[in-house]
């Protein structure tokens, strides 16, 4: 709620709007057609309280699936009090059902003698279409961008302001949650890693605790075991850009070359703050290297993650960094929560886990304990995905007043209709036809419109968003254009999953555009005199 409130301006009243809108059009939308239309008379107290919970039952479960984060959705009960008393009452609006008929009839020989009211449903279709597409392709680049982190640190980071020792008392103290699945250490640094003569490359370094089990299967190039571990050098990962180059057509690496790789040794140098041995005994920066065998290469689909990171266990890193400590060292703890844990809530507990653990083992100061930062991944992320969104929130707003067009389209052919149709509804009128009744026809029309051109903008949208990695690379193909490169969107692939949130906020909203461009040629229909119209007929 606090995000929503945040918003810029020019963002927060349309979506202030909408909001109010979509609440009471959703809640009061099946309350008038139950009274109004099924129900001539009010209900009885039983069926007014039932069908008031049904529908704000409902109504939750849908704002909820649509992104709510409201805890006691109080304009529901708002709107379930006043759907109470439009049951229970006999005042309201008189709507004349006895063309009801009459308007389907005309909606079906519309659609099929106009032939040109298609090109207003492919209109909606297509500007829904393009809307739901970009925010499934916007949208689904932000939750990657976040499930990266996730997938690199875990749910949750604790890194304190300085190293700290006897980590695996932490872990243990952090695993015995019942909420943490597991924890491992993290200790990092900077290097150079020597493949062969003259191929040589900046890297970073990690030393984690639990590498035998940090990656899956599917994540590594050749999907082997582990190996293990011997005296005579260690074994470590790299990541599939730190070896490997893709192809610049392509953007794919080829893995026969880099699984030639796997079981070479390698060199890291990198440097280690050491007491020297003088009176003064300063402190200087000695040149380290690592031999190590590569088990492994890593191919997690990040694209700044597999570029530059060689992963080694952490007690061999550990060895170089600070020489002659005989417990563990680690610079940070990455935490993975249990699934359907929630993280905001679990730091709670991960901080008293650590503060007690600091105070007891360590020795620390309470100034030093308050200092370590322990967020989830998401927060780390926060501020490039607010600038994500702020993005996206300004490209739909652009394609949104593109798509504006549809809406004159639409009153563009209803006028027409309206115009070349005038005998009808002078015979309707002069039938008795309210006109209320007359101008549902062409408001009741504009929803169909609506309904048909935003459920196939939605069929149009799945289809384009699921298969989009197909269809850029048949792009690649004809043109010779290459529109996603992971080194500048960072993802191998292009995310083809649909935000039906957000999809479905745009179908109602190519609902309302329709109904508001058929509200003009309804008054010009309404405004029909049968006299002037059927005088020489």
């Amino acid at each position: 709620m606090e995000e929503f409130w945040l918003q810029p301006l020019y963002l927060l009243i349309p979506s202030l709007i909408f909001s109010l809108f979509l609440t009471w059009f959703i809640g009061l939308l099946p309350v008038f057609i139950i009274r109004y239309l099924i129900s001539s008379r009010p209900l009885s107290k039983f069926w007014s309280i039932f069908f008031v919970s049904v529908f704000w039952f409902f109504n939750i479960v849908l704002f909820e699936l649509l992104g709510s984060h409201s805890r006691g959705h109080p304009a529901l009960l708002l709107v379930g009090l006043v759907s109470y008393y439009i049951y229970r009452t006999d005042k309201g609006p008189k709507i004349d059902t006895s063309c009801s008929f009459i308007s389907m009839f005309l909606w079906l020989r519309y659609l099929h003698k106009k032939r040109i009211v298609f090109l207003s449903i492919a209109a909606v279709a297509l500007s829904s279409a393009l809307l739901m597409v970009v925010a499934s392709l916007f949208g689904g680049f932000i939750n990657a961008f976040e499930q990266s982190a996730v997938k690199t640190m875990g749910d949750i980071v604790l890194e304190p302001p300085i190293k700290f020792s006897k980590y695996e008392e932490l872990i243990r103290r952090l695993e015995q949650r019942s909420i943490v699945q597991s924890a491992s250490a993290k200790l990092s640094t900077e290097g150079l890693l020597h493949l062969g003569k003259g191929d040589v490359r900046g890297v970073e370094i990690w030393g984690v605790s639990n590498l035998d089990s940090r990656f899956s299967k599917a994540e590594r190039v050749s999907g082997n075991e582990y190996p293990v571990p011997n005296e005579r050098s260690a074994f470590g990962f790299v990541g599939i850009g730190v070896v490997a180059e893709p192809n610049e057509n392509t953007d794919e690496y080829d893995f026969d070359a880099v699984r030639e790789i796997i079981g070479q040794d390698a060199v890291l140098t990198t440097g280690a703050v050491v007491k020297g041995q003088d009176e003064d005994g300063t402190a200087e920066v000695r040149r380290k290297t690592i031999k190590f065998t590569i088990a492994d290469v890593v191919f997690t689909g990040v694209y700044h993650l597999d570029k530059g990171l060689v992963y080694l266990p952490i007690e061999e890193l550990q060895k170089i960094l600070y020489p002659g400590q005989n417990e563990g060292v680690a610079g940070q703890i990455q935490i993975k929560l249990k699934d359907g844990t929630d993280s905001e809530a679990a730091l709670a507990q991960v901080r008293g886990v650590w503060e007690s653990f600091a105070a007891e083992q360590l020795g620390w100061e309470q100034y030093l304990i308050s200092r370590t930062a322990i967020v989830t991944a998401k927060q780390m992320q926060s501020e490039y995905v607010a600038e994500f969104r702020k993005q996206m929130g300004i490209l739909l707003l652009i394609f949104g007043v593109v798509s504006l067009s549809a809406v004159l389209l639409i009153f563009c052919i209803f006028y027409m209709i309206v115009e070349t149709k005038q005998k009808d509804i002078a015979i309707i009128k002069s039938c008795g036809a309210t006109n209320g009744s007359v101008a549902l026809i062409f408001i009741g029309f504009g929803v169909c419109v609506g309904v048909i051109g935003s459920a196939a903008g939605m069929v149009l949208a799945d289809i384009v968003t699921r298969n989009i990695n197909v269809i850029e690379g048949w792009i690649r193909i004809i043109f010779g254009l290459k529109l996603w490169k992971s080194s500048v969107y960072m993802f191998s692939s292009i995310p083809n999953e649909v935000d039906w949130s957000s999809a479905m906020l745009i179908a109602l909203s190519a609902i309302i555009a329709a109904t508001v461009g058929s509200l003009i040629p309804a008054i010009i229909a309404v405004r029909t005199r049968p006299v002037n119209v059927l005088r020489y007929e």
